[in-house]
């Protein structure tokens, strides 16, 4: 039997693929910018048949219609592996639950998994199926490959603007022959990432600057999602750095600006040099059509992309993410507001780590020194210690550089006293003195600091 007649057997309808889903039963969605559209409609269409339905995800584009049928959370569960603004309003609607993880762990978790809690039905958005049989997992090969191996029934959904994204064989596609039903969607735009072409503010390029003079030619950058972390990408486009390299969590425009800058050769990596390599991308369109049949792109496993084994094999790796706020021991939470969840621990310790270990690496969590709250009064981010409830995203002895739009502290090596005087001295200046009175209550700050 030809591919294409395989393919024309598994072919059905959505409606007809979501009637193996039973209650209680556990289902992937995948993650991300693969998360399934017309299996997700069909399978909302059947909320009044089904109930505990728990179903898997992370990093959501697009509100899944699950979340929107009447009494959701009576039918429906979403476990979530990282969190964004759409799982933070299901949080409050008693519909969505975090997963802690370490990112790099996730494709373990699934292969460890019991039958009690492992995958029944894995359904995902993929590419069209190449003439060998392949579907791409598109932008999301990261732990992909495990959830398909887990589930006992394995639902494609094709969608034809979903880009064949190449890397590593195993990790970034599926044969036809393990696949059990094939749905063709309505081939949507994929969804995008907001926040792409967001002006840089003051503060941003105050940080960007900092860690720009940090940077060498030749380093290879792994760039967190936000702000900040896509200011130091832009100012590099505009800088003289040549020959960067990129082995990353998240693929976001900021790489695909700088590859237009001519600035990514990674003729100078010591692990897969010429090849940016990523665990899942997310941007705008213009970033999906880049890594569509790349030769440059290379998609694998979180498994081996995260791990700091891996990280620590490439040379001057600069690692850059954001924080929530920090404390005066160098406790950097970048997962909460207190008990108010917002966002997750993803990869940020994989490559503070990794950073780290490298050879010339270096690893920056970056923040503006303060915010202003609902009631437009300024509140520090850098606090005495972290508020009750507050995760510790990175451990004190992991941090390594922090910076604000004050100045930079390498943490390393620092006793406490030491630390509380460098973190202070990166405060917003209206806060210093009472950060120095607080200091000095516990015991980390000596009466010759100020001299």
């Amino acid at each position: 039997m030809t591919f294409k007649e395989q393919y024309q057997k598994k072919l059905t309808t959505a409606a007809e693929a979501v009637k193996v889903v039973n209650s209680g039963d556990w289902v992937d969605y995948n993650w991300c910018a693969t998360t399934p559209m017309a299996l997700d409609a069909a399978l909302a269409a059947r909320a009044d048949e089904l109930c505990d339905v728990k179903v898997r995800g992370g990093v959501l584009l697009r509100e899944p219609e699950i979340f929107k049928v009447e009494n959701a959370k009576e039918h429906f569960t979403f476990d979530s592996w990282h969190m964004g603004g759409l799982e933070r309003k299901a949080i409050q609607k008693g519909i969505s639950f975090y997963n802690p993880i370490r990112y790099s762990e996730l494709p373990r978790y699934y292969y460890d998994m019991d039958d009690a809690r492992k995958p029944r039905i894995a359904m995902m958005i993929v590419s069209a199926m190449d003439a060998h049989g392949y579907f791409s997992f598109g932008p999301c090969p990261s732990h992909s490959k495990a959830i398909c191996d887990m589930a006992d029934i394995v639902i494609v959904e094709v969608n034809k603007n979903c880009p064949y994204v190449y890397g590593d064989p195993d990790a970034s596609r599926i044969h036809i022959s393990k696949v059990d039903m094939i749905v063709e969607g309505n081939n949507e735009p994929m969804s995008v990432l907001g926040g792409a072409d967001a002006p840089m503010s003051e503060v941003d390029r105050a940080v960007a600057e900092l860690i720009l003079e940090e940077i060498p030619d030749g380093a290879c950058l792994q760039l967190g999602i936000g702000g900040m972390p896509n200011a130091v990408g832009k100012l590099i486009a505009e800088s003289d750095l040549k020959d960067l390299g990129v082995h990353t969590e998240m693929y976001v425009d900021a790489y695909v600006a700088l590859a237009k800058a001519g600035k990514i050769t990674g003729r100078k990596k010591t692990v897969l040099p010429g090849k940016q390599v990523f665990a899942f991308a997310a941007g705008s369109s213009e970033l999906y059509e880049y890594i569509d049949r790349n030769p440059e792109i290379y998609g694998a496993s979180v498994g081996w992309v995260n791990d700091a084994r891996t990280v620590s094999q490439i040379d001057n790796f600069m690692s850059i993410n954001n924080a929530v706020n920090l404390d005066l021991f160098g406790q950097v939470n970048a997962e909460s507001a207190g008990v108010k969840h917002i966002s997750g621990a993803g990869g940020q310790l994989d490559f503070v780590m990794g950073a780290y270990l490298s050879n010339g690496g270096k690893s920056f969590i970056c923040c503006s020194s303060t915010f202003k709250d609902r009631n437009g009064q300024l509140q520090s981010r850098i606090l005495p210690t972290l508020e009750t409830g507050s995760i510790v995203t990175d451990t004190r002895a992991n941090t390594h550089f922090l910076v604000t739009e004050y100045g930079k502290a390498n943490l390393k090596g620092l006793s406490t006293w030491q630390r509380a005087e460098a973190i202070i001295n990166i405060a917003h200046p209206d806060f210093r003195d009472e950060l120095i009175k607080q200091a000095d209550a516990m015991k980390i700050w000596r009466a010759s600091n100020k001299r």
